[in-house]
């Protein structure tokens, strides 16, 4: 038995996901109808075996740390958990966490406690489906002191990622954080014939470590002030001569790091064969059990290539590349195209509409237009409304709405009046 717990990091402020991280966490941010983002690490340490786990949350993590509370309960007999640990004050530090390695530093006195020979070190915000059993059993067969694990990337990629130089025995001499276009020529790997092909000729990390126990803890305490794993504790590790071995990954992975990347990612589960499998048995991704009715559909709604979660009361014209959250409501002769709807965290009933002030009701309302876009949760859009994003569109913030990249993002509750036309 491979005696291995995870970290995850819940990450910092995630601006470059504004207004979804607004009012949440980034890893608490909805993904895929009825999913939150922390749902993918936690999902792919359970089916990999690894079910001791910590989620490290600084950053507006009460919706997060309310989401891992009412989903995942172990029973008495696995001895599985996952643990919230929040930034602390504590005689020895009075700050927040600085960075990725600070974060794990600062938690040591809590998951020191248990009975482990790795760590495993994830992100919250990364979508991908892993067998974390075959990296370990990768790690422990190089008897490495660190496994970093790699995807290939092209040159345009290469730029924004850690970049890694792996020898002919698998260990990494050399990692670059972010390197520049002009340096990349000195980075090249050996990817194997397929990826050359396809002009992937870098190794970038992916943000997943495996650590022993014993290098860990003495990586911190030789470099007491460092906050960064990619920036300067895995430099470090490899310039000191420890054993820093590749784990190359060739599957789907995607960080979710701006709304554009959101999007695409989100859209792209409406594929026909989809990179990221919802519908696999043996990499299922694991959420709140809502205990919600099916989706209901009136009027004849055409719907093409669309993910629509329960709970759902749906009377649109057309419904097609996109993805409905849970407990959406949309009018008659509305047509969605290419668009998220997160859906709402209520029901309201039919007297609360009739008695409610406001004209609005929540979801979207009828003879609506709504493409290239994002609608967080709990907002109330209006009849005749037409909302049409695309690259036309240049970046914006207003109250109620977000442009990014031509992807318009209506925030979380806000209210749009019948009529409005932003296209």
């Amino acid at each position: 038995m491979i005696k291995m717990i995870s970290i995850i990091l819940g990450g910092g402020a995630g601006s470059r996901l504004f207004p979804l991280t607004e009012k949440r966490s980034k890893p608490a941010v909805p993904i895929g109808g009825k999913y939150r983002l922390i749902d993918i690490p936690i999902s792919n340490c359970i089916n990999s075996g690894v079910k001791r786990m910590f989620v490290l949350t600084q950053y507006n993590s009460a919706s997060l740390n309310a989401h891992i509370k009412n989903t995942y309960n172990f029973d008495h007999f696995t001895n599985g958990f996952v643990d919230l640990l929040a930034a602390e004050q504590t005689p020895n530090n009075a700050g927040w966490f600085q960075g990725t390695a600070d974060a794990v530093r600062q938690s040591r006195q809590h998951y020191e406690r248990h009975d482990f020979d790795y760590v495993l070190i994830l992100s919250g915000d990364q979508l991908y489906q892993m067998d974390f059993e075959k990296m370990v059993k990768h790690h422990i067969a190089k008897n490495a002191d660190v496994t970093i694990a790699c995807l290939p990337v092209n040159a345009q990629d290469a730029t924004g990622f850690g970049i890694m130089k792996v020898n002919s025995e698998g260990f990494i001499p050399r990692f670059i954080e972010k390197p520049d276009a002009d340096q990349l020529p000195e980075w090249i790997s050996d990817v194997g014939p397929v990826n050359k092909k396809r002009g992937r000729h870098y190794l970038a990390s992916m943000g997943i470590y495996i650590f022993n126990r014993k290098v860990l803890a003495d990586l911190f305490e030789e470099h007491p002030d460092a906050t960064d794993f990619g920036k300067e504790i895995l430099p470090s590790a490899i310039t000191a001569g420890r054993k820093v071995a590749a784990y190359q990954y060739e599957g789907y992975w995607t960080d979710i790091g701006t709304i554009k990347s959101f999007f695409d990612a989100n859209i792209e589960l409406t594929d026909h064969i989809p990179s990221f499998n919802l519908f696999d048995n043996k990499h299922g991704i694991y959420t709140r059990g809502r205990m919600l009715p099916p989706a209901k559909f009136y009027g004849g709604t055409q719907i093409n290539r669309a993910l629509v979660a329960e709970g759902s009361i749906i009377h649109a014209r057309v419904v097609e590349g996109s993805i409905i959250g849970i407990r959406s409501r949309i009018g008659e002769n509305t047509v969605i195209k290419d668009s998220i709807v997160m859906g709402n965290d209520i029901y309201q009933t039919l007297q609360e509409i009739a008695n409610s002030s406001e004209d609005i009701p929540l979801g979207i309302g009828h003879n609506c237009q709504i493409q290239h876009a994002i609608l967080d949760k709990d907002c109330k859009i209006g009849n005749n409304v037409v909302i049409k994003g695309g690259p036309h569109l240049p970046d914006m913030n207003t109250d109620e709405f977000v442009v990014r990249d031509g992807v318009v993002v209506i925030k979380k509750n806000a209210v749009i009046p019948e009529g409005t036309r932003l296209m």
